[in-house]
């Protein structure tokens, strides 16, 4: 019988757990539970308890748990979640963004040879090996900047091969870090230019070819599509949606990024989440609050490509839930710095502290369909984070320049900063 083991982390200024938010519409900061002078206890992976430090402590000498002090001021919270990202990939956009700065659009720039089809064109042009170590670097990143778990599309392939060469890798990738990755297959990215066919025919190619594949080889359980002009409609994605459905698969959708269509198609298709929404009116907003489909805006989009940032105020007054992810991509969002995009989000859209942080921990989670992290609670998977600070309003006041000082992934300590 394998013998359970026990560590104390404490004590902290504060520990935000994010225990008993809804889901759900706006928040307020008086709504997260803050132990002051707060301990952890783990059991193995797990969060055993939360509360004040001396109770805990006491509790963790008689389990004779490993005792983790905290020495100075210091808040603790779950660790965040990246619910969309592209961080698969090879090549460098800077060209387009120099482009789009002089004044053209990222429909001119991809026309001219540029946006998608040129990550496409590298990645396809890379190994496997280079894939699994470019993801290894960025994610290795995004760990030491507090996120625990990460989503992470494929998408810059677009044939059967070049796709399963990608979701190999990030599973590759996955077995060499100590977060979580969470694949998505996007295949249904762009109709790839050298391909002879039409979008339909393309897209079957994927669902009858591609799918079935990546269930056999358990890659992903997740698919996304890019509903746009110069991607796929509504009607062209509908029986791809169908079919991946049938498979098994979860479905999230790329939204409303430039024109609108795809939160309607993510509520008829009852997809775990609609991502972008830049362009949604108060049609798409009244949808997404009425479904149980997440909303992700992503941020990074808007500081990359200058345009409006998705409608997070109005989203979140109307009732729906409103998730914030990076976007991590070479090409409209190359930054990649998820606390930083998500207190910026926060500034120009008038978020409060609670609906950001929810954003990118317990919100996150549901977005991704994983029930076991983004609280601190019982339970839940010791996924956690601490900031030099005894005030958690510090956190989005520096807007993203003071980092975390050390992450915990399943109760591991993975990342301690220098003094």
């Amino acid at each position: 019988m394998t013998m359970k083991s026990y560590t104390y982390i404490g004590p902290f200024t504060q520990v935000l757990t994010f225990e008993d938010l809804p889901l759900r519409g706006s928040l307020d900061d008086s709504s997260l539970k803050i132990f002051t002078n707060g301990g952890i206890l783990l059991e193995d992976h797990l969060i055993s308890s939360v509360g004040e430090h001396g109770q805990l402590l006491a509790q963790a000498i008689a389990l004779d748990a490993e005792i983790m002090t905290i020495e100075e001021p210091m808040t603790a919270m779950p660790g965040f979640i990246d619910a969309h990202t592209h961080i698969c990939f090879s090549g460098s956009r800077a060209s387009d963004y120099s482009l789009r700065n002089a004044g053209k659009t990222y429909l001119e720039i991809a026309k001219a040879g540029g946006g998608i089809w040129d990550t496409v064109t590298h990645t396809r042009n890379a190994t496997e090996l280079e894939l699994i170590n470019g993801i290894v670097q960025r994610a290795t990143q995004h760990a030491e900047h507090g996120s625990t778990t990460l989503e992470v599309k494929s998408g810059y392939g677009l044939t059967v091969e070049e796709e399963l060469k990608m979701l190999n890798a990030i599973d590759k990738a996955a077995k060499k870090l100590p977060i979580d990755l969470i694949s998505t297959c996007l295949a249904a990215h762009m109709l790839p230019k050298d391909y002879s066919g039409t979008h339909e025919e393309y897209l079957n190619e994927i669902a009858s070819e591609l799918l079935p594949e990546i269930k056999k080889k358990r890659l992903s359980n997740r698919i996304d599509a890019f509903v746009e002009q110069g991607a796929f409609t509504k009607d062209s994605i509908t029986s791809y949606f169908v079919k991946a459905k049938e498979l098994g698969f979860d479905i999230t959708v790329h939204a409303d990024q430039f024109s609108v269509g795809g939160t309607e198609l993510a509520v008829q298709h009852k997809a775990l989440s609609a991502d972008h929404l830049e362009a949604s009116t108060d049609k798409e907003i009244s949808l997404l609050a009425k479904s149980n489909v997440i909303a992700i805006a992503l941020p990074g989009a808007t500081l990359g490509l200058g345009c409006d940032f998705a409608p997070a105020r109005k989203l979140l007054d109307s009732g729906a839930s409103l998730a914030i992810a990076s976007d991590h991509n070479p090409g409209s969002a190359p930054m990649g710095d998820l606390l930083s995009q998500a207190a910026i989000l926060g500034a120009f859209e008038k978020l409060t502290n609670a609906e950001v942080l929810a954003g990118i921990t317990v919100r996150a989670a549901a977005a991704l369909g994983l029930k076991d992290r983004g609280v601190l609670s019982q339970g839940y998977l010791a996924d956690l984070i601490a900031f030099k600070t005894g005030d958690f309003r510090e956190i989005l006041y520096h807007q993203g320049s003071l980092k975390p000082s050390k992450v915990w992934k399943a109760g591991k300590l993975i990342y301690s900063a220098s003094n």
